[in-house]
């Protein structure tokens, strides 16, 4: 079902927005050489247990995962880029991690991904990251009344990488999946005519030389076909009368290659 937000739901989603935006900032800057991700896992528990707010990964059993999914952040490495199960694996120079996360504060969700590199970067690998953050404004950009969905799902054909079709964007609001399914593949003029309201999570995603997907024997974990590494970048978006409103923009947006601060990591409250 596809629901209109109206502004007072839309700055309630703003909150929660704020808070994961606060989370993925903190996590880019802990993902550092040495860091196990379970770690970064019971830091995130932390985080939520003293807002008050609840996971929307916690027992999430979609028909695709081996569920229920039993962490509250999906954290990926190199050539994985979806639904990564947090794992007993230290982060190593050069590593590509994708950080993704949905909270619900009050009642109302919002969803975002980002990537890093741990360390040492590789300019390929910063590379098809820029690409999934410029893909993302550009379908930021297309999200105004008036445009049709395709605009926004057409805009991941620019950049240069293969493009999977199995797994897009969607909408969200009281719960983390509503409609409409966001593809990151389409054509332009076509499909759903975007109103006021209408909020969604928009999350270009690319392999740097395959568009097929493999999963981990834990049932969650999605890996390129290939091996080649991955990058995934996310926002939740509200289409208002003026311009697209951005919940999760982190302020300002952080470098990709952070990985310091490490010694903030704590899972006391985990």
């Amino acid at each position: 079902m596809i629901e209109l937000k109206t502004p007072a739901e839309i700055r309630r989603m703003q909150v929660a927005g704020r808070f994961v935006a606060e989370i993925l900032s903190e996590v880019g800057q802990l993902a550092d050489v040495g860091i196990n991700l379970l770690d970064l896992e019971h830091h995130v528990r932390g985080m939520i247990k003293r807002r008050g707010a609840e996971s929307c990964y916690w027992d999430y059993a979609p028909s695709f995962g081996r569920g229920p999914f039993r962490n509250v952040i999906c954290l990926s490495v190199n050539d994985a880029v979806l639904h990564g199960l947090p794992h007993d694996y230290t982060l190593r120079d050069g590593d590509v991690l994708s950080a993704d996360l949905a909270v619900s504060v009050d009642g109302w969700v919002a969803d975002s991904a980002r990537t890093v590199v741990v360390g040492t970067a590789a300019e390929e690998d910063l590379r098809i990251i820029r690409a999934t953050e410029e893909a993302l404004e550009a379908a930021i950009e297309m999200a105004r009344p008036g445009n049709r969905l395709g605009d926004i799902s057409a805009v991941a054909h620019d950049y240069g990488y293969p493009v999977n079709t199995e797994f897009g964007g969607h909408g969200l609001g009281r719960t983390m999946h509503e409609g409409p399914h966001v593809s990151n593949k389409g054509q332009a003029g076509r499909g759903l005519t975007l109103r006021p309201g209408l909020t969604l999570a928009l999350e270009p995603w690319f392999a740097r030389t395959t568009d097929q997907i493999v999963y981990d024997a834990d049932g969650w974990t999605i890996r390129s076909a290939d091996g080649s590494r991955t990058a995934h970048s996310e926002h939740t978006v509200a289409i208002t009368e003026d311009a697209p409103l951005v919940l999760t923009r982190r302020e300002p947006e952080d470098a990709v290659t952070r990985g310091d601060s490490a010694s903030r990591l704590s899972t006391k409250d985990a």
